[in-house]
């Protein structure tokens, strides 16, 4: 087989490493031999804190860029070396932000192909939580995160004032980094691996998803829609049950919605995770009931015989009075699911969600029809274990004690 560069391209904090590091992995469970080849590794290591300084990647400052070429140019020859042993794939993790920077890519590497990979994150929210993501990483473990921030904000200007999407590459793949979606492609169509790196760039990948509801509240005791009801005694027997079950388990990211039955459930679970990262998104609130919202569904039944007519007849797609169907849900969820994800990185990752938002999840990963999704049985003390690459696919509800 014919062997292979892939090197990364896009600014800071639009998910290179991450979709670099999915791509070695995949690879490798294929039989590939793949490896990473990283600038800002080599960089730490050889240049230290004065490389975390903004200024070091000023354009003008002259020093610093001739270090950034020189370990630019050390990283391909390591990468070279690689390959020409028993190498398959190498894969250069880094900005290549300019077309100067990839041209020399492109002629230092003239042994084998080169397919550039560029990663792009729009998305304002997405954006936003991977720079403040990337303040507590070691190298900005002296700044304060004010500091922090605004070092990695102004290192990101000067990388804006050289980047140059892809264009003129011969082979080139540029990929929505959240929405694991292809944006344009010139096919390295000589590689028997293109197919599978596509692939794994379009997958999505969720190395371990735990999908919990809420504890029960006082509104489904009651039997009431919505709201932001408080979790009853069995509630937050429930939230401490899953905290003990979960307990010695690795859970690096944890997502709520922004209810209070949401983060109660939550707080135990984080209460003895100080380095666990939590998030709100409310994109994980749940069905918005509208004029509804609150009511006994006894009175609904009784004193508006039309919502449960509609509902009674299509409850995918019918939609509260000035609320939401399912129908409507689905596109906020999967955009909530979507950042989960793509923020969690490889990591294990659990979403505290609701009755009819994870319903909407669930099906995300199972074949569903329409009708079906709005009777899917949540329980309040099981929750969804998920796993899901393309060689990979786990789906199990398991119960805990409350």
């Amino acid at each position: 087989m014919r062997k292979l560069y892939v090197a990364m391209v896009g600014l800071p904090a639009r998910g290179k490493s991450t979709l670099a590091r999915r791509i070695r992995e995949g690879l490798i469970a294929e039989g590939i031999n793949a490896a990473i080849f990283n600038n800002g590794d080599m960089r730490r290591s050889l240049v230290g804190a004065e490389s975390t300084e903004p200024d070091f990647y000023n354009p003008t400052n002259h020093q610093g860029r001739d270090i950034r070429e020189m370990i630019c140019r050390h990283n391909m020859n390591d990468a070279k070396d690689w390959l020409a042993k028993n190498g398959d794939i190498a894969i250069l993790d880094a900005t290549n932000a300019s077309r100067a920077r990839r041209a020399l890519i492109e002629s230092t590497l003239n042994d084998h192909p080169v397919l550039f990979v560029e990663c792009l994150n729009e998305d304002p929210v997405l954006l936003e939580a991977c720079i403040k993501q990337k303040t507590t990483l070691p190298e900005y473990a002296g700044y304060a995160y004010e500091d922090a921030l605004a070092s990695f904000m102004k290192r990101i200007s000067y990388y804006e004032t050289l980047y140059e999407p892809l264009n003129d590459e011969r082979f080139c793949l540029r990929v929505d980094a959240p929405a694991n979606r292809i944006l344009n492609e010139c096919p390295c169509e000589e590689s028997p691996y293109y197919p599978a790196i596509r692939e794994i760039a379009v997958s999505v990948w969720v190395h371990s998803l735990c999908l919990v509801r809420h504890g029960q509240t006082e509104f489904n005791v009651q039997g009431r829609i919505g709201g932001d009801p408080t979790l009853t005694d069995r509630g937050y027997a429930q939230a401490e049950a899953l905290a003990n079950h979960m307990q010695g388990r690795e859970i690096n990211w944890v997502f709520t919605s922004t209810r209070v039955r949401s983060h109660q459930t939550a707080a135990p679970l984080l209460a003895n995770r100080p380095d666990t990262t939590v998030m709100a998104l409310k994109e994980f609130d749940e069905l918005w009931a509208g004029d509804c919202e609150g009511m006994l569904y006894s009175d609904i039944r009784k004193h508006m015989p039309d919502v449960t007519a509609g509902r009674n007849a299509n409850k995918f797609g019918y939609a509260y009075p000035n609320g939401e169907s399912y129908a409507v849900l689905c596109e906020r969820v999967q955009r909530g699911l979507r950042r989960a994800l793509f923020l969690a990185g490889n990591t294990p990752l659990l979403i505290v969600g609701h009755q009819a938002v994870n319903r909407v999840l669930i099906t995300l990963f199972l074949r569903q029809r329409e009708e079906d999704v709005p009777y899917i049985y949540i329980p309040q003390n099981q929750y969804f274990q998920i796993s899901l690459t393309p060689r990979r696919k786990i789906f199990e509800r398991i119960p805990y004690q409350e």
